[in-house]
């Protein structure tokens, strides 16, 4: 019976969510009837179930059966997990928008409805495009590369039941919440490293007048993009887990693969003597009117330069520290 279950599984897992309660009861009774008009009152037998899964065929041709037309950018398999990505990725983008928002009425009351005018326009021209086109983008690629891949299988080979994914195990599950927190993380972590407003904030007579900056305004734009790619692929390996929903040897393969590469890039990018501020220092100083060469200078300059390599070896430790839990849970559940 376990083979008919899986059956059932690939082909519901291939269907939108409110579809496949009422198919998978209309699949188990089809097979029920094609049982029951080849063996009658006989037992039933695991040949038999073989038999009649066989002429059922592909579980992927029978969801398109069900289904109906194929035509669209993100399918059924992906679909459930864009939209929880997609909700996730807007909420956090729209709250750490607010912050700044926030920021910006504390250092200049005045002109809040600029501010506020200037939120708005960010949310509809900047935030929510973004956070839509790339989260489209990763996973139409995703359905389209999974397309092809199906195309080439089905090309070189004729189905077989060999073919069923198995049946989710508890032991290998992905608790939801999981993924949801690390791309919450993720997000806000980007939206902070592309903000002006990462660094220390200067209060004069009880009001915020500057921030000193932690990354070099002049070099920002140059280590963007190797920012977005590491933040890029955590945002694809948390999607990956809403979509896989249990740890398999080739989605754990993925992850690694995935923290090794981020791991590379950002010991590189952090490493950089340009990508921290160079002049945070002696802005600090000017601030504070700190003497270069004093005491309490040479106390912060320590703790400046503590705080970037903890930064690094914080961020290593995560990376580190996740490979070796997917290799525990695949050796635990093997």
């Amino acid at each position: 019976m376990e083979l008919m279950e899986r059956y059932i599984y690939d082909v519901t897992r291939r269907l939108p969510q409110s579809q496949r309660a009422d198919v998978e009861k209309e699949l188990r009774g089809l097979i029920a009837d094609m049982l029951d008009e080849r063996i009658g009152d006989s037992e039933v037998t695991e040949s038999h179930i073989e038999e009649v899964l066989l002429e059922l065929g592909d579980p992927r041709k029978l969801a398109r059966q069900y289904g109906g037309k194929n035509k669209y950018v993100i399918g059924p398999v992906f679909f459930d997990a864009y939209i929880t990505v997609l909700k996730i990725s807007l909420i956090s983008i729209l709250l750490t928008m607010s912050v700044v928002f926030v920021i910006k009425v504390y250092m200049d009351p005045v002109h809040v409805i600029d501010h506020f005018v200037s939120f708005i326009v960010s949310i509809i021209v900047t935030g929510i495009p973004q956070g839509v086109g790339w989260v489209t983008l990763v996973f139409g690629l995703l359905e389209y590369f999974g397309g092809i891949n199906e195309q080439k299988l089905s090309v070189k080979k004729a189905w077989k039941l060999a073919d069923l994914p198995p049946l989710p195990d508890t032991k290998r599950q992905i608790k939801r919440f999981e993924p949801i927190a690390g791309i919450v993380f993720l997000v806000l972590l980007f939206m902070m490293f592309s903000s002006k407003y990462f660094g220390i904030f200067v209060f004069k007579n009880g009001e915020l007048s500057t921030v000193i900056p932690f990354l070099n305004k002049e070099t920002i734009l140059t280590t963007m993009p190797a920012i977005i790619l590491i933040l890029g692929l955590g945002i694809l390996k948390e999607a990956l887990k809403l979509i896989y929903e249990r740890w398999t040897k080739k989605f754990a393969l993925y992850t690694i693969v995935i923290n090794a590469i981020s791991l590379a890039v950002l010991i590189l990018i952090m490493t950089m003597s340009s990508f921290w501020n160079p002049n945070f220092m002696l802005e600090l100083s000017q601030v504070h009117d700190i003497q270069i060469g004093s005491k309490a200078y040479e106390t912060i300059e320590t703790i400046w330069n503590m705080s970037t390599r903890w930064m690094l070896i914080l961020f290593t430790i995560g990376l580190v520290w996740d490979i070796i839990s997917v290799v525990y849970k695949m050796r635990k559940v093997s």
